[in-house]
């Protein structure tokens, strides 16, 4: 199971988020990096594989393609969710993987390739508040690699996972299928991992010391 840390963009610094609130997102200066400088942070974690997600970019107010352009290429695969409304905002790169956000992306019939993100907040996929395994299932059809579940109201909270849960979204989805928010600690990666999820997406619990940053630099849960 692949391992990829997360890492927030705003107003040029990495952030810290939680629960989807992002006017209280700020630089992350508090975990393992000192600096919330996007170059800097980068150096100081050398993740393997890496997530960054664009939240100017997402709420239209800015844009930080230079710098996913640097980390992209600092890093063997830098999946990219730059908020994307239409198959034009996708972002060219060799170890660029685009993701295409529920939240933003409209029809999703439009889009060819990449990860699909289904943005979950309080249990339900936005913007139309539909069942995550309802949009799982109908994704099967569509043209992507892979889905990732983003439960955003999790996001920075460490209140783990629901084994339950885990299976019934893993059930619905027959592709690759990544998960994150809310992991507390290397026994979320086991139940992850026992699910059947092929990646995940997490942050916090690398700052908190609660899962090993060796982990995040090798990429991979071997259970």
């Amino acid at each position: 199971m692949d391992l990829v840390l997360a890492m927030d963009l705003k107003g040029g610094f990495v952030v810290h988020g939680k629960k989807g609130d992002r006017e209280s997102y700020r630089p992350l200066s508090w975990g393992l990096s000192h600096s919330a400088d996007p170059e800097s942070y980068l150096k100081v974690m050398k993740p393997r594989f890496l997530y960054i997600a664009d939240l100017d970019r997402i709420s239209g107010t800015g844009s930080h393609d230079s710098l996913i352009s640097y980390c992209s290429d600092n890093v063997d695969r830098c999946y990219v969710d730059r908020g994307c409304r239409s198959p034009d905002d996708l972002l060219c790169g060799m170890n660029i993987v685009n993701v295409i956000g529920t939240e933003t992306a409209g029809d999703l019939s439009r889009y060819r390739g990449g990860m699909l993100s289904l943005d979950i907040k309080n249990g339900r996929v936005i913007p139309r508040g539909r069942k995550p395994e309802d949009v799982l299932s109908e994704a099967e059809d569509l043209p992507f690699n892979c889905c990732l579940v983003l439960n955003i109201t999790a996001v920075g909270t460490e209140e783990g996972l629901s084994p339950s849960l885990l299976y019934s979204l893993r059930n619905a989805y027959g592709k690759k299928l990544f998960y994150g928010g809310g992991i507390r600690d290397c026994s979320d990666l086991a139940k992850l991992a026992s699910a059947g999820f092929d990646g995940v997406i997490l942050a916090t619990a690398v700052h908190t010391k609660a899962i090993p940053h060796e982990l995040i630099r090798s990429g991979c849960w071997c259970s």
